[in-house]
């Protein structure tokens, strides 16, 4: 089993990452969990969209 991580600071970035890296090669998903958290800085703020994705390599 292996683990990937992805992170961005906008969800369509995130979205892209996601889709390419599932079609570099064949992977059977085991699960994947999202999560979005934000902070302010200063009067900007700060979004965060991540995701954990683990995953077995398929054997040809």
């Amino acid at each position: 089993m292996k683990v990937k991580i992805f992170d961005e600071s906008h969800e369509k970035d995130l979205e892209e990452d996601i889709n390419n890296f599932l079609k570099e090669q064949e992977r059977e998903i085991i699960n994947i969990q999202f999560n979005v958290s934000n902070a302010i800085y200063g009067e900007e703020q700060i979004y965060c969209f991540s995701a954990l994705i683990l995953y077995q390599d398929k054997k040809i």
